[in-house]
């Protein structure tokens, strides 16, 4: 049985679920000897601010102040973000932190994967994934990869000394765009290279001394030339094709980046996969879309994706019920789903029990829906349980 249906089967609760996750936690921070702290977006959720983006600092930082080892692991999940947060951010975490190790079991992409550039250390699995750098730039409301543009401007320019004229077909193109729009394209993109070079200099390269296959030492120059190839073809968006391409141990290994691939260490492959089995869950469940947490401590941000309205507590009474309301995804028929919050309750003559299974039949057309994101989302915004 896999990680993922076997906690599916032991239908946690949020707070089984968080627990469990924390244990998780608890047991890579053991194996690798060190504090550390997740920093986990939910790209599903689009319609919240799942980015990498400014407010993160401040929860970020409160994090930090629980982390009392010198060593650090940071693990990500992100789908990228604003590059010059992730500056700050890796000057937070590297003002306080000598060695720093960036775990990455799902999804680092874009400016996700310039923050994992600064680590001393990345470690990866064989579904982990880092993604292109190219500078993503908006212009006359469209978004596009700043090296592709840059790209078709040097092939009008070379078709311009070719042929000795400009295409008339470019000239509605070139008149939308000023100068001033294309030195922000380059900049941003020589941004995205320059973060990149330099981390890789000075942090990932750090403890690179000796050539594999020579045994000669390395030089800082062939450090600078290595990180800067690696730079350039992490940005070159003709080689990816799409800003969302996922790049993974092999071709960053072809680049000349050493990966650690933990799934090769049984004991801390295990710990990281139950991890982010129980991370996604927490996010696939709820409507918690960014998560902070160490070992003991936790900050989520969250949206409503339910219909439970909010429960009066007159005089902190714990409620006896509470209701929710439920949509067959087949015929559209709408049902009032009562959850106990005690045992022995009597059933609203216009709601159906929720179900112990987690399985609701619609009395109309008889299709079988999993509702525990319900239940689970109801227990993670009340703090409430929902009693069989």
């Amino acid at each position: 049985m896999g990680i993922y249906s076997e906690y599916i089967n032991r239908r946690l609760s949020f707070d089984q679920i968080s627990s469990e996750r924390k244990n998780q936690l608890k047991r890579i921070s053991k194996i690798r000897q060190r504090d550390i702290i997740v920093y986990a977006g939910d790209s599903s959720k689009g319609n919240a601010p799942i980015s990498i983006l400014p407010p993160d600092l401040l929860p970020f930082k409160d994090q930090l102040t629980y982390i009392k080892t010198n060593d650090v692991d940071i693990i990500l999940e992100t789908p990228g973000g604003i590059a010059e947060t992730v500056e700050d951010m890796v000057e937070l975490i590297r003002s306080k932190h000598e060695r720093i190790g960036v775990i990455i079991p799902g999804m680092a992409k874009s400016a996700g994967t310039i923050f994992s550039m600064a680590g001393d250390e990345i470690l990866m699995g064989d579904a982990s994934a880092l993604g292109p750098i190219d500078a993503q730039v908006v212009s006359n409301g469209k978004r596009f990869s700043a090296d592709a543009f840059l790209d078709g401007l040097e092939k009008i320019k070379q078709e311009v000394i070719d042929t000795g004229k400009l295409n008339p077909a470019y000239i509605p193109i070139l008149q939308s765009i000023s100068p001033g729009e294309i030195q922000h394209f380059e900049n941003a993109q020589n941004f995205s290279k320059t973060l990149v070079k330099n981390w890789l200099s000075i942090y990932k390269f750090k403890y690179w001394e000796t050539h594999t296959t020579s045994g000669k030492p390395v030089t800082s120059k062939e450090k600078a030339i290595r990180a800067n190839e690696i730079a350039n073809k992490l940005c070159k968006h003709s080689d990816w094709l799409t800003h969302g391409r996922s790049i993974r141990i092999k071709d960053l290994d072809e680049m000349g980046l050493k990966i650690r691939d933990y799934s090769k260490e049984t004991d801390l492959c295990d710990a990281i996969d139950r991890y982010y089995t129980l991370l996604r869950m927490t996010f696939d469940l709820t409507g918690i879309y960014k998560i902070f947490e160490t070992c003991c401590s936790q900050i989520y941000q969250s949206i409503s994706q339910t219909t439970i309205p909010a429960i009066p507590l007159p005089n902190k009474i714990k409620p006896k019920v509470a209701q929710a309301n439920f949509i067959c995804p087949k015929c559209t028929t709408q049902y009032k789903v009562q959850l106990n919050l005690e045992k022995n309750v009597n059933i609203a003559p216009d709601s159906i029990l929720y179900p112990k299974n987690d399985i609701f039949v619609c009395p109309n057309c008889a299709t079988q829906t999993n509702i525990s994101p319900m239940r689970l989302q109801f227990e993670a915004q009340t703090g409430l349980k929902v009693i069989f």
